[in-house]
């Protein structure tokens, strides 16, 4: 999996890691305990990226997910 953050440069760089964490789908806890903060600390670092109009593109390659067959690409 990939995570593409678009409008970064607006982020600061506790902003992209809490973003990219909650992204990932960790809890506020989860991350402040990562990160080293307070909850209320990730909670207003995320509404503060959020207010500054990021946008995140997660990638994830189609065997990951296991949709497509590889033997029917082979027969096309």
């Amino acid at each position: 999996m990939q995570i593409e953050i678009r409008n970064a440069q607006n982020l600061s760089f506790r902003e992209k890691q809490v973003v990219t964490l909650k992204e990932s789908g960790l809890s506020a806890a989860a991350i402040a305990k990562r990160l080293g903060l307070a909850e209320s600390s990730v909670a207003t670092l995320y509404n503060r990226a959020r207010a500054k109009g990021y946008e995140t593109v997660i990638v994830i390659p189609g065997e990951a997910l296991a949709l497509f067959d590889p033997q029917e690409e082979e027969n096309d």
